[in-house]
């Protein structure tokens, strides 16, 4: 198990990459937003006491000089964990200073997290209570959505289902409207959008949909810690993502990966708003100090809690 220091010091790097990324919003330079938060995570991440590995990063080595799949971290002194990354989930949001934005960690023990290539990734999730495989990615929505109306005895008119807002989502919009079922569309950060399905306080009964592979890995992570379940197959669409995907040791192309294959074991997941959103409030700057909300989450300790930080600059 995880020791229970290391989600303090995981949320902490969070969110000083978030506050870095924030001093960019609005500044219309969404790689310089994400510069700001890979340069700042990897420098508190070196000073942890771990033998950490990048499973989910910036991309391979020759792409990323910083943060890239397979980079060392840490002091080297400590324990070995499997780190995924996504310090600025939501670019375009914070050049644009959009709500959101948000920096993401997820932790686990070494080997315990699946390495997925840079490639899209077909996606379901909801959160706890319901019945295992109540949902499934092989079933047609309007049978996900069914079976999930049946069990909380309420029409299909009565749910509320979350995707990022894309043309190629125009089937699953089809079938959702033809049950009256309620549509929350994103725009980006579809991590955030996966959680929304764990709070009640969001009123999303689902998230479906095609996002990014990595962010799915830490979707996965944070909805491990809610006990909620979620489903995953990669979407491979040529050759370079095909070798992508072997050079990290995926032989089968059309899995389906359920929770546990994505995340074993333990794990820790850490959020941090950069700009203000719906899930967390964004970077609020002071002469000295800045203050960050955040998202902790540790699955084995069955920690789930949002706060405030108040960190000097």
């Amino acid at each position: 198990m995880l020791d229970t220091k290391l989600l303090n010091d995981f949320s902490l790097v969070a969110a000083r990459a978030a506050y870095a990324s924030s001093l960019l919003k609005g500044k219309g330079d969404k790689i310089a937003a994400d510069q700001a938060a890979v340069d700042s995570m990897r420098n508190d991440l070196n000073k942890i006491s771990m033998n950490g590995k990048i499973v989910i990063g910036e991309g391979e080595m020759d792409e990323a000089p910083m943060l890239y799949i397979g980079e060392k971290l840490g002091t080297g002194d400590g324990e070995e964990l499997d780190i995924a990354v996504d310090p600025l989930d939501g670019t375009t949001l914070t050049a644009k200073n959009l709500p959101n934005a948000i920096s993401v960690i997820a932790v686990s023990e070494k080997g315990n997290l699946l390495q997925a290539p840079d490639t899209y990734m077909e996606k379901i999730a909801i959160g706890p209570g319901y019945p295992e495989n109540i949902i499934d990615l092989d079933f047609t929505v309007e049978k996900n959505i069914k079976n999930i109306a049946e069990f909380k005895s309420v029409k299909t008119s009565d749910l509320t289902v979350c995707l990022l807002e894309r043309d190629r989502h125009k089937k699953i919009v089809q079938s959702l409207k033809k049950l009256s079922t309620n549509i929350k569309f994103i725009s980006d950060g579809d991590v955030v959008g996966a959680i929304y399905s764990c709070l009640d306080e969001f009123n999303v009964d689902m998230y479906i949909g095609i996002g990014g592979a990595p962010e799915g890995v830490l979707a996965a992570a944070a909805i491990k810690c809610f006990d909620g379940q979620f489903q995953g197959r990669l979407v491979i669409s040529n050759n370079d993502e095909k070798l992508r995907a072997t050079k990290l040791g995926i032989s089968d192309f059309s899995k389906k990966y359920y929770l546990n294959d994505m995340v074993k074991g333990d794990v820790i997941f850490c959020a941090a708003g950069v700009t203000d959103g719906e899930l967390l409030k964004g970077i609020e700057i002071s002469k000295n100090f800045f203050t960050s909300e955040i998202l902790s989450l540790h699955s084995k300790e069955k920690i789930i809690k949002k706060y405030q930080e108040k960190i000097e600059i």
